[in-house]
């Protein structure tokens, strides 16, 4: 018994002294779900510029688009549960197990949950070309004509809300699946004359006046456009489908590692600038324990399985 009690405290004071001297050993990667220009780019690369500054480290941002964010998913799975490698990631993570026939990992198993980062609501946006002013006038045309709407991707919450609008109000529109960072390009090229995407890459663009804005997926509106109204205030109810971003370790990182780097990134993300530079874009954030982030992921979990099985959508 004794032998066991001075393992366990071994164990505790290797954890601790190991937790004291990360990040010294080497760089950390951040390993990013999706391409430059998105919503978890722009947040990850914020981030690691902070972290660097905090912890005199380097935080290296990598970009391994592909499947929906399973890519970086899987090699931040397979990576040492060390705190050197991290995944950036979206509210994907909590859809694809669902979305995919097989997406690889388990998220409530196989990652330890470090912060809830930023969300933004889905806006919805048409091609200034295209004579409606608001909702009611768009599904009125989408039910004398065909038209297509452009979203971050299939399986996407920004797909996955649409769907459910179209259910909702009895319309059709055909969905055109792109990667994030070109969703919006899409509408303003009139490739397709409708599109949902998060906010970050449409908000420029809708001041701009080269798209615009028609509701919020959200309960609440924008401090960034205030003006547009959600889906909500428009008649329809239960929409509250956010894209956010999220922190996220291999299963198995010291408690302690994980802890410094939320306390962090909490700092950060309430830091004024980084308010000011995120909230500009539509994205905000609340403080939040690791625990905290863990409980919010079951319900999206559970949530974003229930709009896959309805909208009957599929990756693969």
């Amino acid at each position: 018994m004794r032998a066991g009690w001075f393992g366990f405290l071994f164990l505790l004071f290797s954890s601790s002294c190991f937790a004291q001297e990360w990040p010294r050993q080497k760089n950390v990667q951040i390993i990013v779900g999706f391409a430059p220009g998105a919503t978890t780019d722009t947040v990850a690369r914020i981030s690691a510029q902070k972290l660097q500054e905090a912890f005199g480290q380097n935080f290296v941002v990598e970009n391994r688009p592909g499947a929906g964010g399973n890519v970086a998913t899987l090699q931040v799975k397979r990576a040492a549960a060390d705190g050197y490698t991290l995944l950036v990631t979206s509210v994907a993570y909590s859809v694809n197990p669902s979305l995919y026939s097989s997406a690889g990992y388990d998220p409530l198993k196989d990652f330890v949950p470090v912060v809830l980062g930023p969300s933004t609501p889905n806006i919805i946006m048409v091609n200034p070309s295209l004579p409606v002013k608001n909702l009611a006038e768009l599904i009125e045309l989408a039910r004398r004509q065909p038209l297509s709407y452009a979203s971050s991707g299939g399986g996407t919450t920004t797909h996955l809300s649409m769907e459910r609008l179209k259910f909702a109000a009895k319309f059709d529109m055909t969905h055109v699946p792109y990667q994030p960072a070109q969703a919006v390009g899409a509408v303003m090229g009139g490739h397709t004359q409708v599109g949902n995407t998060s906010m970050p890459p449409a908000v420029p663009q809708v001041k701009a006046g080269k798209v615009r804005a028609i509701a919020l997926t959200s309960a609440q509106r924008s401090a960034a456009l205030p003006d547009v109204p959600t889906l909500g205030e428009l008649g329809y109810s239960g929409f509250d489908d956010l894209t956010w971003v999220g922190f996220f370790a291999a299963a198995g990182t010291p408690v302690d590692v994980v802890n410094r780097l939320n306390v962090e990134l909490n700092r950060i993300f309430a830091a004024p600038d980084v308010k000011e530079k995120l909230g500009a874009l539509g994205l905000e954030s609340r403080p939040n324990t690791s625990a905290e982030f863990g409980a919010f992921l079951k319900d999206e979990v559970v949530k974003w399985a229930k709009a896959v099985k309805e909208s009957g959508a599929k990756a693969d």
